[in-house]
């Protein structure tokens, strides 16, 4: 995909042509300092989206290349940001006419990611390489009511554009999450503080980690319980995660992490029986302490 040779070629040359115009100006005025300012690192591009009940307010259009999405959650539920792409040409209007449809979405809607579900009026993020190409905003969430938001057309179209100019570089991690069929794998304990958590999806389907901070005294059973059945205060508290990605990818997020027990839990569904990858085992209690 690239000319290495002549891009070589090129870049010598005008290195070599700016060292020579930099000693001439530099013999000419002695007292100037024949120093190269250093530059600073480009940053990701930051896209903030809004979700209420039940709409996303974003761009509609947005520039390739490293992105942090920060999902911002004005609704009186829980939501996610689910990002999909749209192969083979495809649109999102003929992404509206599947989702009317039962059953599972066809290839060409590809899950690349996308920010876990924050409690209401808080807010979660996703740092990731986004190429040129269609895409949908969605929400799959089903709380209260068991209906996804999908359903009630909480859906958006998104355009990314050819990057340009200096790409920016992916965070540093202080933790990798791997996540496989059907366990998390952590590359040292969670600790407190602000983290920057890699995701890391080893297949072989798509999986999710949305962060729960369990309440004082609440375990992985008594949440499960309220998410089958949400009546009264939630036992814990979504701190964000990854949104479903397909096999392959790597993707990040922050979160300032304080003091107790925390729930990794994935609720997308299986590709062989269709319930829950938390029925299958992928759900995990940790302690920060």
């Amino acid at each position: 995909m690239h000319r290495h040779t002549s891009s070589m070629l090129l870049a010598a040359a005008a290195v070599g042509a700016a060292a020579c115009g930099t000693k001439d100006q530099a013999a000419a005025r002695p007292d100037s300092a024949a120093t190269v300012a250093a530059v600073a690192p480009a940053t990701p591009n930051v896209v903030t989206v809004h979700a209420a009940d039940y709409k996303f307010d974003a761009p509609d259009t947005i520039p390739g290349g490293v992105t942090t999405f920060r999902l911002i959650n004005d609704g009186e539920t829980l939501h996610h940001l689910q990002i999909v792409r749209l192969d083979s040409t495809k649109t999102f209007t003929d992404l509206q006419q599947n989702l009317a449809k039962p059953g599972r979405l066809p290839g060409w809607v590809v899950f690349v990611g996308g920010a876990g579900a924050p409690d209401p009026k808080s807010e979660s993020n996703a740092t990731m390489v986004m190429p040129a190409g269609n895409y949908a905003l969605l929400c799959f969430v089903n709380l209260p009511g068991g209906v996804p938001h999908v359903a009630k057309g909480m859906t958006k179209a998104l355009t990314v554009t050819a990057a340009s100019g200096q790409g920016a570089a992916l965070p540093n991690a202080d933790v990798t999450m791997t996540l496989s069929d059907y366990t998390f794998a952590l590359s040292k304990p969670l600790a407190a503080g602000h983290q920057t958590i890699e995701v890391k999806n080893a297949g072989p389907q798509l999986h999710e980690i949305e962060l729960i901070k369990l309440a004082p005294g609440k375990t992985a059973d008594d949440f499960m319980k309220w998410v089958q059945k949400p009546a009264g205060p939630p036992p814990g508290s979504g701190v964000g995660g990854i949104a479903g990605t397909i096999p392959g990818q790597s993707l990040y997020f922050t979160a300032e992490v304080t003091p107790g027990d925390y729930l990794l839990v994935c609720f997308l569904p299986d590709l062989k029986d269709g319930k829950p990858h938390f029925a299958h085992g992928m759900i995990q209690t940790v302690t920060v302490s």
